[in-house]
């Protein structure tokens, strides 16, 4: 699987614009990775690595746009050309333009199918579109999709042309701060700890060609105790009296395990959902952030003898638990071991793709710097990010933190969601189960966490207990920050800059979700040239360098006094926000990588033994 993650994309065809007119707007500040993006390379990377066929077409690339009236009918001229997938704000959109909740991100562009695809279905998919997308094809529409961070997918096979070119429109609405949908951190008036908001399309869309009788959804369980993985395979409508699906786990070139399914339907057009195997591995390798084995997977749909369907996928043999320490201290586990879990607070911004990396390799510097500087974890801050980022931190070796992105549908204080936004908290908890099944197969992922500091935060028990009802095989977090509400596996406390920690509890770990905040100004690399911050701001790399490893210094004793886990704010600058162990463009590390290394390299070892 791993070596077929760079999967060249089919040649795009059919856009209505001239490539050779696109170039980034002029922004504030910019990453080395602009040079490498344009129409034709524009994140051409597959987009979902867990579900992979041979067979696609990137969409990516430029589009028509239009901003209009958000009760405007379809636009009858366009603005001009935007690059997708990079939201409209940014300056690799070539348009960086802001979009008020009183207006409408129009998109427009052709496409013809590749040679080969006639005959199957084919599917329209949508890496996450923020916030409401209304998509047509040909000018059917196909349907409303409310959500900014999950995927979505149509079928467009009834409403094709038999040839020549077709037609895809969508619109998109987002209130940003002005509504109460999730949205983390974005705002229409960028200050302080919030930053530039993302409207329109921001992660690839793409075409791909399947056969009746293919895999819908894969759900993926490691199974550490009883040395066996789970796999859930929904394949759809098949026109055939006997399926079969063949499961193949492989480690490297070697087929360690298969798993035969059959189905005799007794007719000819058999609806068919949930076919499951749990395959014995006859030697675990485990996954961790030192030893990050994946197994690759395989998936073969048989129809009456007829192969109509393969994909290839990953996984991790790893578990997250809760235990005890030798003192019974309650710690987080990793594969039955106690494990101290220290990284940064990561935002996912970028000066000039706001939600969205330029390329592949900017998405995988983040994890690999934040490991090469010592760190094993990284909390994903209030923003789901595309499958990629998920790939390279289970292929690197970095554990997450998944934060729902905020909203502000509760009232902290009670408890209780707003009057008036009943609504906006069902969309919520929809959106919620969404990330949570979008991001199931990911072994890097070890904790979710629902709310954030009293965003927006609602009914925190049963949220949690939610949460745990949906992913049984994680810990939850009730709230990182701010108000406790006694649920969920961790007592979370952000304090700044110097750590601290919860006070100990029987059943749940102590954990400090957010520290640190030192801020240093990098001039030339700044968002912008004055009034920069940080929680407690430094001249020169020299003093920074002295407070950060004072802070190292003192979380030893806390370690020792039961805190399992700490996240230093933050991977890189936000915008005005400097406090980030690296600048916003990712072109320094404010601090001597040495150093800083072995000092988080020695913390993550001081770990009591386990009872």
């Amino acid at each position: 699987m791993r070596r077929i993650m760079f999967l060249t994309t089919l040649a795009l065809a059919g856009f209505s614009v001239s490539a050779g007119q696109w170039q980034p707007a002029a922004g504030p500040l910019m990453t080395r990775w602009v040079k490498d993006v344009s129409p034709a390379n524009a994140l051409p990377g597959y987009p979902r690595p867990q579900l992979v066929r041979d067979a696609w077409q990137n969409l990516n690339g430029l589009w028509d746009y239009a901003i209009a009236d958000k009760d405007a009918s379809q636009p009858a001229l366009w603005d001009g050309q935007i690059l997708v997938p990079f939201p409209v704000q940014s300056a690799l959109s070539g348009v960086m333009k802001p979009v008020t909740e009183k207006q409408r991100l129009w998109y427009h562009r052709t496409f013809k199918l590749a040679r080969g695809w006639r005959g199957r279905n084919i599917l329209l998919h949508f890496g996450a579109v923020d916030w409401e997308a209304t998509v047509w094809v040909n000018g059917k529409q196909l349907g409303v999709h409310r959500g900014g961070y999950d995927g979505f997918s149509f079928d467009i096979t009834d409403v094709l042309k038999a040839g020549g070119e077709n037609e895809i429109v969508v619109s998109v609405w987002n209130p940003v701060d002005t509504g109460a949908q999730a949205r983390g951190k974005q705002v229409l008036q960028p200050h302080s700890i919030y930053y530039t908001a993302t409207t329109g399309i921001w992660q690839t869309p793409w075409l791909e060609p399947v056969a009746k009788g293919h895999v819908e959804d894969l759900k993926i369980t490691p199974d550490l105790d009883h040395a066996s993985v789970a796999v859930n395979a929904q394949v759809g409508t098949a026109l055939a009296k006997q399926m079969e699906l063949r499961i193949e786990v492989i480690d490297g070139w070697r087929v360690v395990q298969t798993a035969k399914l059959q189905r005799d339907t007794g007719e000819a057009n058999y609806v068919m959902q949930d076919w499951y195997a749990d395959l014995k591995l006859p030697e675990v390798k485990t996954w961790s952030p030192d030893s990050p084995f994946l197994y690759d997977l395989r998936i073969t749909v048989f129809a009456d003898g007829q192969k109509v369907d393969q994909i290839k996928s990953y996984f991790g043999i790893r578990k997250i638990s809760l235990g005890w320490d030798a003192n019974g201290i309650t710690r987080l586990c990793l594969n039955n071991q106690p494990l101290f879990q220290f990284g940064p607070l990561d935002q996912g911004f970028w000066p000039d793709g706001v939600y969205t990396a330029p390329t592949d390799e900017a998405l995988r510097y983040d994890i690999e710097m934040t490991k090469k500087l010592g760190f094993n974890l990284a909390r994903k801050h209030v923003k789901v990010e595309p499958d990629r980022w998920y790939y390279w931190a289970d292929k690197l070796g970095l554990l997450v933190w998944q934060d729902m992105p905020s909203s502000s549908v509760g009232d902290t204080k009670t408890d209780k969601i707003r009057s008036g936004r009943e609504d906006d908290a069902k969309q919520f908890e929809a959106e919620l189960a969404a990330m949570i099944r979008g991001r199931w197969n990911h072994p890097s992922i070890v904790m979710w966490v629902p709310f954030n500091e009293g965003w927006g935060q609602y009914d925190t028990p049963r949220i949690a207990d939610l949460v745990k009802q949906l992913d049984p095989t994680r810990l939850v977090n009730n709230a990182s920050g701010w108000t406790d509400r006694k649920a969920g596996d961790v007592a979370d406390l952000h304090k700044y800059p110097v750590p601290g920690m919860p006070a100990l509890e029987s059943n749940r770990a102590a954990v400090l979700g957010e520290f640190g905040g030192l801020g240093l100004p990098v001039k030339g690399h700044t968002w912008q040239a004055e009034k920069n911050w940080g929680y407690k701001s430094f001249k020169d790399s020299s003093a920074l360098t002295i407070a950060y490893l004072e802070l190292v210094a003192k979380m030893p004793t806390l370690v020792e006094a039961g805190l399992s886990a700490a996240v230093y704010t933050q991977t890189t600058d936000c915008e005005i926000e400097v406090n980030g162990l690296m600048t916003y463009d990712r072109a320094f590390v404010k601090m001597p990588m040495g150093k800083i290394a072995t000092a988080n390299q020695a913390l993550v070892k001081v770990f009591p033994r386990q009872r």
